[in-house]
């Protein structure tokens, strides 16, 4: 299973692949370089827990294609971006899909599909 990371802590994505996690699945967490901690606190984000996590800047063409490898490789995407941006970074659903078939996508976004913070 791999998680990209979106700005949206403690968001229905990273709480789903926390439960994922503590039940056994094997969960690995893509996020920018720098992020995992609480920006208010300084503490690690404990929805975390349970998971490997590396850093990666998929506007990078070489972390880019690491990462789509590792989603070659798995079962399940959670995607947690705002709607279009999965799309410009190379990740959407329909350029994953077509390389791994049987991968699920999951888009879990709480900025919703229309209103003044959806793109």
């Amino acid at each position: 299973m791999i998680r990209t990371e979106a700005d949206v802590p403690g968001a229905a994505g990273p709480h789903a692949c926390m439960i994922l996690a503590d039940l056994g699945a094997d969960v690995v967490r893509v996020e920018r370089p720098a992020a995992g901690l609480d920006p208010l606190s300084g503490m690690p984000d404990h929805l975390l827990r349970g998971r490997r996590s590396f850093a990666a800047d998929l506007k990078q063409p070489g972390d880019a294609a690491t990462v789509r490898r590792l989603i070659d490789a798995a079962d399940v995407l959670v995607e947690g971006y705002r709607p279009g941006v999965a799309e410009r970074l190379g990740v959407g659903p329909e350029t994953v899909c077509a390389s791994n078939p049987r991968l699920v996508y999951a888009r879990m976004t709480c900025w919703g599909q229309d209103g003044p913070r959806r793109a």
